[in-house]
Order: structure tokens, then sequence, then C-alpha cells
């Protein structure tokens, strides 16, 4: 799913000052304070959840970079016939994505994997694919412009004539700025416009249906969503030699967000039918 950076773990500074103590914090999971691991209300999620189900069948669905899978798991409750395999490396989302499949009576139909998606053939009915373009583009450590078109290319390479591809990316909303890029890659070619991203689709062998874009509240609780792990951990650790580290990381996220990113970095949710 969506991040908007890498955040690393959280390290205090050595207390010793010898250099041979490192200590980490353990912040809650991002899904205490989301839904969805990624800018998206529960109506707009309605809209790509009709989307995907309609015609689904008894078809498989398969959701790429899929956190603990909370929107496959609501297009099986829409696709009673459905089945449903979600890949992540994140092994805590995956572990918690298995219980939600439980209490939710899915986890006959819905299969999580703790795998690398390189790993795995992602031929399917329908996949879903939101925040995890970086799969097949120069490693993020690179700091390249994101890879649209090859992970665009593959995905259709998955998927039958007819199938249905949920695709959702980051795209400037308006003309990037230094200061709404600094705190991300420093790019400002990092992202495309969403009229471009709508024609690296269209190149890749897709056609349109569904179109949407998060909205600014959309990103204002899923920014909220990951500084509440940190405003709670400090509340329950003043004295922790990691506070003063944490309340300076988080207040450069708040900082980032809203004197630099916020109505600039959008998210774009595209419904593709391969042809």
């Amino acid at each position: 799913m969506f991040d908007s950076r890498p955040r690393e773990p959280l390290v205090a500074a050595d207390p010793t000052g010898c250099g041979s103590v490192q200590h980490v914090i353990e912040l809650e999971p991002a899904y205490r304070y989301m839904t969805f691991m990624t800018p998206l209300s529960q109506a707009k999620a309605d809209r790509l959840i009709g989307f995907l189900s309609s015609g689904l069948g008894d078809g498989v669905v398969v959701d790429v970079g899929c956190g603990w899978a909370e929107l496959m798991l609501q297009v099986l409750a829409a696709a009673p016939a459905a089945r449903g395999v979600g890949i992540d490396l994140d092994e805590p989302a995956i572990a918690h994505g298995r219980e939600l499949a439980v209490a939710r009576g899915l986890d006959g139909r819905a299969e999580l994997r703790a795998t690398d998606v390189k790993d795995f053939d992602l031929s399917a009915d329908a996949v879903i694919c939101i925040g995890a373009s970086q799969i097949w583009g120069p490693p993020v450590e690179a700091n390249e412009p994101l890879d649209y078109a090859s992970a665009l290319g593959s995905l259709r390479a998955a998927l039958p004539r007819g199938g249905r591809l949920l695709y959702g990316e980051g795209i400037w909303s308006s003309p990037p700025t230094a200061a709404a890029a600094a705190p991300l890659s420093g790019r400002l070619d990092e992202f495309v416009s969403l009229g471009r991203l709508v024609d690296f689709a269209v190149a890749a062998g897709f056609q349109p249906v569904l179109v949407a874009e998060a909205t600014t509240d959309e990103w204002d609780e899923f920014e909220a969503g990951f500084c509440a792990r940190y405003s709670h951990w400090l509340v329950d650790h003043p004295d922790d030699p990691a506070a003063d580290e944490a309340k300076d990381k988080v207040a450069r996220q708040r900082d980032g967000y809203f004197n630099g990113y916020r109505n600039v970095l959008g998210m774009a949710y595209l419904g593709l039918v391969a042809v």
C-alpha cells in the first residue's frame, strides 16, 4: 500500500556515549489508526470495490503490496464466489490481514502471503496494485523517478483481455515546488500528472473505466493516522531516551506535509480494463 516516503525505524541517540547501545522504539502498527494504508475514504473505496467485484464471479483477485489486505477483503465480501491472494513483505501486516479474514469468515477464500511479488505468478482475473509500482522499477535507494510504464506493462501481462486492474499511485496534483519535493525524494520529476498517468495506462494496453483522486480530507486523515502512532507512544513514554527524537521525527513529518507537499502530492486511483 501507498506510503509517501519510506519511514526508517526510530533509533535514539546512544545514552552511554560509547556507541555500543542502540535503542529502537516499537510503535503501534499503522492499522491501529488507519483502515487503509493509503489516503482513501470508505465512500471512495466502495466505488473501487464495485469496479473490481462487478463481473468477477468465481475468479481470482491478486493484491500486490497488500499490507493487511483490507481492500481485497472487502472485494471478496462483495464478490462471494471469488478468491483472493494478497502479497506483501510486511509479515506483521500479513498476520493482521489473516486475523481479519478469519473474523469476517473469509479465510477460506483469502490467502495472504509474506513473500516477494517477483517470486509469484501474478496471473489473475483482477489485480489490485496501490503504491507498489517500485517493485518493477529501479531500487528506491537509486532515487529515480517512479517507473509507471514498467509497472503497468508488467500488470497488463498478468491479466487476460477484459481483466480488471485497480491501480493506485502517487502523482503531482499541482506543479511541484522545491518545498513540496524536499520531504519526499527532492526530485521535481519523481511523479507525473494525472493526465500523463492515464496516458501511461493506455499505452500499456488498458482503457480507463474509473478515474479518481484522493481528496485533501483523505490525505489529512492518512497523515494524521501515521503521526498518531508517535503521539500515543510519546504519551506512554515521556522519559524514554528516544522521546526527543520521536518528537523531532513526527514534527518533521507534519512540517513536510503541511508546509510542503499538501495539495501538491496526490494519489490517483484508476479502474482499468485490459484490452
